[in-house]
């Protein structure tokens, strides 16, 4: 079991360019659907959670599902696993880094990369809400609220505004528990 976590996130960490969300929709294929390690609810609260904590999330993914198949040896083999490849990488990068950008076919090749990213990216946000209506049908405000804070973020982006990240997860947390927690209780407490 620890090879096999190992080479697994070997594998979406070599494999994944554009950090974290990118590598959403390989840990969803690899994790979810291919070794059913952990569900897509699990994964998709481990994203809430690991972007809002400290680390990456594809480091605190391979963790958490590493820790749950095999504990604490599953949690480090998957975790070096995912970490492995981008170490070297960027090691080998940063020899050449001057030299690269004067290749035109590796800023060509960059360019492409990051159109990719982008769609990545965005493929894991329509995943994440059709996950989450698929999985929660009873959870009539969440596509509302997830078009919300990205029209929010994209707006701000267009406008030349830059909000932090960490600002649009403490109103999603203060919606959240208003919409989900204190009206609820307020109902609960009107109804005789």
């Amino acid at each position: 079991m620890l090879w096999t976590l190992f080479f697994a996130f070997l594998k979406i960490g070599a494999f994944t360019f554009g950090g974290g969300y990118a590598m959403i929709s390989l840990l969803e294929h690899e994790c979810v659907e291919k070794r059913k390690w952990i569900t897509s609810e699990e994964l998709m609260e481990l994203t809430v959670i690991a972007e809002s904590t400290p680390g990456p999330i594809a480091i605190n993914c391979a963790t958490y599902t590493g820790y749950k198949r095999a504990g604490f040896w599953g949690a480090l083999a998957a975790t070096c696993g995912v970490i492995l490849p981008s170490f070297v990488i960027l090691y080998a990068i940063s020899l050449f880094f001057e030299n690269l950008l004067g290749i035109p076919v590796i800023v060509h090749a960059f360019r492409g990369i990051r159109c990719a990213v982008a769609l990545l990216i965005l493929q894991v946000g329509v995943r994440m809400i059709v996950s989450h209506r698929k999985n929660r049908p009873e959870d009539r405000f969440a596509p509302a609220l997830m078009a919300l804070f990205f029209l929010l973020a994209l707006g701000a982006n267009l406008a030349g505004v830059s909000i932090s990240t960490v600002y649009l997860i403490l109103a999603g947390g203060a919606v959240g528990f208003c919409l989900y927690y204190l009206l609820p209780r307020r109902k609960r407490r009107a109804d005789p």
